[in-house]
């Protein structure tokens, strides 16, 4: 059985910690209170977004992985690209932290992908 933390637990738990750092965490899409999956765009002063999920490993664990980067020359593939996974379940999260190397809320380096 999978023991994870709720979901609304986990996305309070990044905004606190986040906004503790002077950084600025907000929630875009609410999802299942509960079991709900949770995407995490982070930004740095809204610039430079990347969006982490995580996704089923192998061996059973969930790992964070980098599965859309902004595209300065194409900025509106990464907005269509959050609305489409919103419309394929309707228990998503989508947290933005936009705070200086978000990916370590996440237990992530910036140069993890």
């Amino acid at each position: 059985m999978d023991e994870r933390l709720p979901a609304h637990l986990e996305i309070s738990g990044l905004i606190r910690a986040v906004n503790a750092a002077g950084g600025f965490a907000t929630v875009l899409a609410k999802g299942e209170r509960d079991a709900g999956t949770i995407l995490v765009i982070c930004c740095e002063n809204g610039a430079n977004a990347r969006i982490y999920e995580r996704m089923p490993q192998l061996d059973g664990t969930r790992k964070w992985t980098l599965v859309k980067a902004q595209d300065t020359e194409k900025p509106y593939e990464f907005s269509e690209y959050c609305d489409r996974r919103k419309r394929q379940d309707d228990d998503l999260w989508i947290l933005e932290l936009d705070v200086v190397n978000g990916e370590r809320f996440i237990g992530l380096s910036f140069t993890e992908s």
